[in-house]
């Protein structure tokens, strides 16, 4: 039997989504400020926890997504496992047009199955 491992969950966005995820209980977190260069910022962060053995999920916004899309490719592609990425929108602007449909979609092809949610 597998001993069970406790792993933090990690966010990467603005202040408003890391504040909001902050209040759910979300201790670690990278604040990306609208600079010159927001893409720097966050592939530093993201690659700060690639490298954190104890982090297993990472909340990202997903227009960051651009940045780190060679950093994204292994994790949806399904060649690694943890942490697990999760594109949000960022409540500005929305990428994809019906978000239940993405996440469905998106736990489908993680846990092999659907889930329904009323």
């Amino acid at each position: 039997m597998m001993p069970i491992r406790h792993l933090d969950v990690a966010v990467v966005a603005d202040e408003d989504l890391v504040s909001m995820l902050r209040l759910a209980g979300v201790s670690r977190y990278h604040i990306v400020r609208g600079g010159p260069s927001p893409g720097e910022d966050v592939r530093k962060a993201l690659s700060d926890l690639l490298e954190q053995p104890d982090v297993g999920i990472i909340v990202i916004a997903e227009d960051y997504g651009e940045y780190v899309a060679d950093l994204l490719a292994p994790f949806r592609g399904g060649k690694r496992m943890t942490p697990v990425i999760i594109e949000v929108p960022s409540g500005y602007q929305a990428t994809y047009r019906d978000a239940r449909e993405y996440y469905e979609a998106t736990i489908r092809k993680f846990i092999g199955f659907d889930i329904e949610v009323y």
